[in-house]
């Protein structure tokens, strides 16, 4: 169950990074909102699994999965270019957070 909590605040990192974005120094109220209310979320959600699991492979696997996601999501919508070079970058993320699930 941590894993699954653990997974879902990682995608919420990404979820806040990108209204802080959008929110435009914070000068944009709904997106500062939902970085508010994201970032509360993702951390309790950090916290919570961080009582079963290693404190620094629960960190590392949640900015990777911020990182991953908030970059791809970035890729997808046109406002980050897309390159082999990035895609290959973000699956050595991966790769590099599944391998500290497997070596737990």
């Amino acid at each position: 169950m941590a894993w699954l909590i653990l997974v879902l605040s990682g995608s919420l990192e990404a979820v806040w990074a990108t209204a802080m974005g959008r929110s435009e120094g914070f000068t944009k109220l709904f997106p500062s909102i939902v970085v508010v209310a994201g970032c509360a979320a993702s951390m309790f959600g950090l916290a919570i699994a961080m009582k079963s699991l290693p404190v620094g492979t629960a960190y590392a696997v949640w900015v990777g999965i911020g990182a991953v996601v908030t970059v791809a999501y970035a890729m997808i919508v046109g406002a980050e270019p897309v390159s082999v070079a990035k895609i290959l970058l973000l699956g050595g993320i991966v790769g590099c957070v599944i391998g500290l699930k497997l070596v737990e």
